[in-house]
């Protein structure tokens, strides 16, 4: 029965992360990005923390807990949101959550590099699978590699970023509550990004009064829901459950993220869409260990039995 509670909270999060992906191309196509997004990301760190003080689990980092947190808030917070912003800018909402959706591959993959783990055929399938499925988004509907918008490298590069940082979060956590961790990351990360706003769009504080109560509904939405809650019950899932199980569910954002964007913004999905969805899923089943560990448990449980 526990289990079943974390899979529907896992559920609940893939698809406000799906409908998230769609609430950032509004918010992005009336406000200068990087502005906005700042302070879309303030608003959901400090909205952490007040969740956090209720539940009496704010405390001060140590130095050693400061240097992870200025190293994953650059990556995790600010590479990552800004480029994201940028990105979907350029980008439709379809391609963004396609690309997205190879987090738990990217991730895999900086582990192999970085935590020396292993490679395996398994593994290496994944990652093939996942460049053909991110090929064949980036070039839907183009009409070839001349025609791949900037957009989806800056999409990707959104989320290079944060996998790379997962590998500085893994050590922080070993001491720092991954909520906690979160907060500060995303309130020390869009701070630098605020900065960067300023610099390169010095007119964008001048230009949020043009907002409507609509478009500020869905800002605060994105900010609350999506960025600070999701984030922490997605922590709390994979303490749960694991990460292997908590990235099968990763298949899920990126199928709603392209529905949502259909639904919502009228985008046009390709039979190019699909054919690298399903390479992509496959690849993260495959690439990220999901796979091998699911079915290590499995042999496992049965030798118990």
């Amino acid at each position: 029965m526990k289990n079943l509670q974390i899979y529907l909270i896992l559920t609940g999060i893939m698809f406000i992360w799906g409908m998230n992906v769609a609430a950032l191309k509004v918010i992005v196509g009336h406000f200068p990005p990087i502005t906005i997004t700042s302070l879309r990301v303030f608003t959901a760190g400090i909205s952490v923390f007040i969740i956090l003080f209720f539940l009496k689990k704010v405390r001060l980092p140590s130095k050693k807990e400061m240097f992870y947190i200025i190293g994953g808030g650059i990556l995790n917070v600010t590479g990552h949101h800004l480029f994201l912003g940028i990105g979907l800018k350029e980008t439709s909402a379809v391609n963004g959550g396609l690309i997205l959706g190879l987090g738990p591959l990217l991730t895999a993959l900086m582990a192999i590099l970085f935590l020396g783990r292993r490679l395996t055929f398994v593994r290496t399938l994944g990652f093939i699978f996942g460049g053909i499925g991110v090929s064949l988004t980036v070039l839907a509907g183009s009409s070839g590699l001349s025609g791949m918008s900037l957009g989806d490298f800056y999409v990707f590069l959104s989320i290079l970023s944060q996998a790379i940082s997962f590998i500085i979060i893994s050590k922080a956590a070993k001491t720092l509550d991954p909520r906690l961790l979160t907060g500060y990351m995303l309130v020390f990360g869009s701070v630098v990004m605020f900065f960067i706003g300023l610099w390169k769009e010095p007119n964008g504080l001048s230009s949020l009064g043009n907002g409507s109560v609509g478009l500020w509904t869905v800002f605060f939405a994105s900010a609350i829901f999506a960025t600070a809650v999701g984030h922490m019950l997605y922590n709390y899932a994979i303490g749960q459950t694991g990460p292997a199980e908590a990235s099968i569910f990763l298949n899920l954002n990126t199928f709603l993220s392209i529905v949502f964007a259909a639904i919502f913004l009228g985008e046009h999905i390709t039979a190019a869409h699909l054919l690298g969805l399903i390479f992509i899923v496959s690849g993260v089943i495959f690439g990220s260990g999901a796979l091998e560990e699911l079915m290590l448990k499995n042999r496992v449980r049965r030798h118990a039995a």
